[in-house]
């Protein structure tokens, strides 16, 4: 292990159309041939339109929907098919399965979502003697269908505009960390009242633009969730990290899952005695699947978007955040890979949290490559000094909004100066699993005596109960060796920071003059006396009042109690810089708007979205094209063998005989496997259904292509292309590989 890299990686962040020949006469050939052109040129002016015309930036929220002339872009069915805030449609059939979208499939409540977003139940299923990761898991009954433990489903049921509520909690004498806090209470408020006036739902405020508009959500909430198929890594995952941000793709990156509920009809907790959920409304799946050129949208929960951000958080990210993550990240993932290299069951213990690494780090190293490609941050800056003299130009708009840029730079420039103490800060938590326990079990007996809407939200009284059971949950992934290791790099980090950087705690706790031999000393201590990682120990202490806890002699406890001041000072420093960013956020939003004339699709925030466009390829680079649709063949063609490119001999056999039955495309006379199109995405679309103009369900969204890793923050239709795997190989793969026909009969699909 010492040949990895350690420090080393992170010192630069710490310190550093054809005009026709005019003529008066013409011989009978000459015209024919213009007739011809003419025609040929209104076919070209049609596919243009329907390639480009049909995208357009924007994750749409529900509400926006309408506003949208989607018929004229290409869409077949009346846009109150696809919302109906009076009637059944297809949002509801859309759910949040995990951190990622699926979508009802059947009567029966079966879901279809990504492969890797059923992947953390797979993993909590499986052991070295049934390693379902591997091998893939299919129930042939519903009796053999398996909990997800730990998953839980939301349904969209209603929203409402709540802004003005929310602002009505907000004083201009409020300091700037205590108008954060009457926001989030207000926030909290607001939920709470709506979950007492409707029992068993869960309600969350969703900030749609910073400071100055919120929507109050409210989700049907399940939590009996079970696995019911999910193919082999080796089709789930082929080409795994290699591939991965990467087109053309040929990963079969789907599972099955069904939801069940109370024989009445509520949410409950996992029983036999549950019965499969009817949803009001399920998809139905097109198995013809879609061409190049098709008009499609998707409905989805995607996660955060920053495109209404200045140039100063832009800078931020690319110069500070990203590339310490991406660094961090990299460096934790080649450790647990050696260390699971010739030991199954650790490597399953590291696997999942190993594709999340792996997932973020690569997303990382794109979206940094993107914004240097783009200069995106001097366009950004470019814009800002036009809105400046747009602002500077009157003297009512200097006025209101003159120092609004200044103030978030202000923030920004604190950022950065004090990023590598806040950096050791979070990824302390977040790397080690025993002290992030300790640190819970601390921090849970302080939160618990403040009343509940003043409470962290962890130690809520809704949430309580089940972050206690996502602690016991992790610790079935729970690997001594490479927590020892994760947190004796993140502690080394923290004291040799030097100056006003310095983290007290770790000043006191460490002796300097020999900082390897003092970490040793402390951890040999710590792992062989804690029984944090026993399951009734940590249950029996996390439910302690303060006294109980400052009596433990725990040494990861000791840790969490002493750093606890830093993490308390931190909490407070963001609390003030969001109360800075959220009131100067809305008055750019709002200049921005005057400037540009114009109003803005709110960044994605993991509500309800729709957005749209077509199949279409694209060219990534000087000389490239990439068409739109992967095949069959082009999994033989990438087989080798060998991880990650390790192809079933089942499908080896089905595709050299051309046993493409009914789900061959006609066009090209192969199995589709992986689609390409110009919708705008991002994370938490995992799993999000790809229809089409009819509301049809021809694939499910997985992936973006490496270019595309900037949409976080600008979209264009000539990089941003999303994938989804084919419903062609979804179905071809069901039925054939892995015999599931009867699921095949459940969708209807004939």
């Amino acid at each position: 292990m010492s040949s990895l890299p350690r420090l080393v990686f992170l010192r630069k962040i710490f310190y550093t159309a054809f005009p026709f020949p005019q003529q008066q006469r013409c011989s009978m050939k000459t015209a024919l041939f213009r007739i011809l052109f003419v025609i040929l040129a209104m076919v070209l002016a049609v596919l243009v339109v329907r390639n480009d015309v049909t995208a357009d930036e924007g994750m749409y929220p529900i509400s926006e929907i309408h506003k949208i002339n989607l018929k004229a872009k290409g869409l077949k069915i009346e846009p109150g098919e696809i919302y109906d805030p009076n009637g059944v449609s297809l949002i509801d059939a859309i759910v949040m399965v995990g951190g990622c979208t699926g979508s009802f499939v059947s009567p029966d409540g079966l879901i279809l979502t990504n492969h890797h977003c059923a992947f953390g139940g797979v993993q909590s299923a499986s052991t070295k003697e049934n390693d379902y990761i591997t091998d893939g898991f299919l129930a042939r009954n519903r009796q053999e269908e398996i909990p997800a433990r730990g998953y839980t489903v939301r349904i969209t049921e209603s929203y409402r505009d709540v802004s003005g509520e929310i602002l009505s909690a907000v004083r201009e004498t409020m300091e700037l960390a205590e108008r954060t806090k009457a926001i989030e209470k207000k926030m909290r408020d607001l939920e709470g009242d709506a979950e007492k006036q409707n029992p068993g739902k869960r309600a969350e405020v969703s900030e749609m633009f910073a400071g100055r508009n919120y929507v109050l959500f409210l989700y049907g909430f399940f939590r009996d969730v079970r696995l019911v198929y999910v193919p082999p890594r080796s089709i789930g995952e082929f080409g795994g990290e290699h591939d991965n941000w990467v087109w053309p793709r040929h990963t079969g990156d789907f599972s099955f899952m069904r939801l069940y509920v109370d024989p009445d009809g509520s949410p409950a907790e996992y029983s036999t005695d549950n019965i499969p959920y009817q949803p009001k409304k399920y998809l139905k799946v097109q198995p013809k699947g879609v061409e190049e050129g098709d008009f499609v949208f998707i409905l989805g929960y995607p996660g955060r978007t920053f495109r209404h951000r200045t140039s100063h958080y832009l800078a931020y990210e690319e110069n500070i955040r990203m590339p310490f993550v991406a660094d961090l990240f990299e460096w934790q993932v080649r450790y647990m890979e050696e260390l699971g290299k010739n030991d199954r069951a650790v490597a399953i213990k590291h696997d999942s949290r190993i594709k999340s690494l792996a997932n973020v780090m690569k997303n990382y190293r794109g979206k940094l490559k993107g914004l240097r490609r783009l200069g995106l941050v001097a366009r950004k800056q470019a814009e800002e000094k036009d809105l400046m003299a747009f602002i500077q130009s009157d003297p009512q708009r200097r006025s209101a909004y003159a120092s609004i840029l200044n103030d978030i730079s202000a923030v920004y420039a604190e950022m950065t100066h004090e990023a590598p103490r806040e950096m050791v800060l979070d990824y302390l938590l977040a790397s080690s699993q025993m002290f992030g326990r300790a640190y819970f079990v601390h921090e849970a007996a302080l939160e618990r005596q403040k009343p509940d809407a003043d409470r962290a939200n962890p130690y809520t009284e809704k949430n309580f109960e089940n972050s206690k059971k996502s602690a016991v949950r992790a610790l079935q992934d729970y690997h001594e060796p490479t927590d020892r290791a994760f947190l004796k790099e993140m502690l080394a980090w923290g004291s040799k920071l030097t100056g006003k950087q310095r983290i007290p705690a770790l000043d006191a706790l460490f002796d300097k003059t020999d900082l390897d031999q003092a970490l040793s000393t402390f951890l040999d201590k710590a792992y062989a006396k804690s029984k944090l990682d026993d399951e009734q120990f940590f249950l029996e202490v996390v439910g302690k009042e303060p006294k109980g806890i400052e009596a433990m002699d725990d040494p990861f406890v000791i840790l969490a109690r002493s750093l606890y001041p830093s993490y308390q000072e931190l909490r407070e420093t963001r609390q003030r810089r969001e109360g800075a960013l959220s009131k100067a956020s809305a008055l750019y939003v709002d200049i921005k708007e005057q400037f540009l004339k114009a109003s803005f699709v709110p960044d994605a925030n993991r509500t309800l979205r729709l957005t749209y466009g077509t199949v279409k390829g694209y060219s990534p680079g000087d000389a490239t094209f990439h068409t739109p649709l992967t095949t069959l063949t082009g999994v033989l063609e990438k087989t080798t063998g060998v991880e990650p490119f390790n192809t079933p001999q089942k499908v080896i056999d089905l595709a050299k005989a051309k046993e493409y039955g009914r789900f061959v495309s006609k066009r090209l006379n192969d199995v589709p496997v992986a689609v390409l199109y110009n919708l705008d995405t991002t994370g938490g679309n995992s799993g999000s259904p790809l229809l089409n103009a009819s509301g049809e369900l021809v694939g499910v969204n997985f992936d973006r292509a490496f270019e595309a890793t900037i949409n976080d923050y600008a979209w264009s239709d000539s990089y941003s292309r999303s994938i989804a795997v084919d419903i062609r190989y979804v179905l071809w793969v069901t039925e054939k590989v892995a015999g599931a026909s009867s699921l095949l009969t459940e969708m209807g699909v004939e």
